[in-house]
């Protein structure tokens, strides 16, 4: 009886198992990541070979300015480099430092303070230095030239040197007992002459470029007269150039041959002084040792004023 009763019993419930296989697919050739791989290596190589490129056709100079152009502009803050307390963790703006610089080389200080208010050495100061060295030089070897010449001596006061952005201004200047040209006219006279001599011996042995001017004082000429001072000036500076020639100053060092009349007076105060009757030799400074922050000297009057010249006189 029992045994009937443990055929009818039901049979335990299986768990069924479904197994779902999904196919993926190939994405082109078993995937798309190599594609990404060579853009990689093609963009490398096309940024190796513009490299090669740069560095093929550029020079040195031009190659440093593009490796200064990326060079980082944040500084690695380090302990006991320059600084200050704080942030830097230095011990003082003047201490020494330990960034690196150019070639991997270690500085010596952190900062560089510009001694003067316009920040330092500039680009032209060398070549100014060396005008101004020459310009010394030329300043002694006239004033001894004309020491040694006993007819000349007399005339050195005659000669003033001016510094001015042009350059060296050489005046060679009127004074009641001593005159460059015959009255009206742009003859030199034998003294003027001598005197115009000894300057283009020395202005000969420079290279600097030579700027002639013709002053005038502010004496009117009388009516009906075909010249003025505008014309007069004018040919006295034509006359100094011609001199100057002759002596030995090359034609391709005169940039300007000028007459002003009376319009750049020597004596600003009395416009009918004698001094400002006269002729300015200016040599140039160098091509690149200009500068235009240069301040322009006045030459003093000399401490003896020349009485007023007569009416009419040139």
């Amino acid at each position: 009886m029992a045994a009937a009763k443990r055929k009818t019993d039901p049979e335990p419930v299986r768990p069924i198992i479904v197994k779902k296989i999904i196919e993926a697919g190939h994405g082109g050739h078993h995937g798309g990541a190599w594609k990404v791989a060579y853009a990689d290596f093609v963009t490398a190589m096309m940024a190796f070979f513009l490299l090669m490129w740069i560095l093929g056709a550029t020079d040195e100079k031009q190659r440093k300015g593009i490796a200064d152009y990326f060079a980082p502009t944040l500084v690695e803050m380090r302990a006991k480099s320059a600084g200050s307390n704080g942030p830097f963790g230095g011990d003082s703006m003047t201490a020494a430092e330990k960034y690196a610089h150019a070639g991997h080389q270690t500085g010596s200080k952190s900062i560089t303070i510009p001694k003067g208010a316009t920040g330092g050495q500039k680009e032209g100061d060398g070549i100014r230095d060396k005008d101004q060295k020459r310009f010394q030089k030329l300043k002694r070897e006239l004033d001894d030239r004309l020491k040694r010449d006993p007819k000349l001596s007399r005339l050195r006061r005659n000669v003033r040197f001016t510094d001015t952005r042009e350059g060296l201004r050489i005046d060679l200047v009127d004074e009641s007992d001593f005159a460059m040209f015959s009255l009206g006219t742009q003859t030199l006279l034998p003294a003027a002459d001598g005197l115009m001599r000894q300057v283009a011996a020395v202005i000969a042995g420079v290279p600097n470029d030579i700027i002639v001017r013709g002053h005038t004082d502010a004496l009117p000429y009388t009516g009906g007269r075909a010249v003025n001072n505008w014309t007069l000036s004018a040919a006295r500076a034509e006359a100094t150039r011609k001199a100057l020639a002759d002596a030995g100053v090359g034609n391709p060092r005169f940039a300007r041959i000028e007459g002003v009349a009376e319009r750049e007076p020597y004596i600003p105060t009395d416009l009918y002084d004698p001094r400002n009757r006269r002729m300015s030799i200016t040599l140039a400074w160098s091509k690149g040792a200009v500068d235009p922050d240069a301040a322009v000297h006045v030459a003093e009057p000399s401490p003896a004023a020349a009485p007023e010249p007569a009416h009419g006189e040139h």
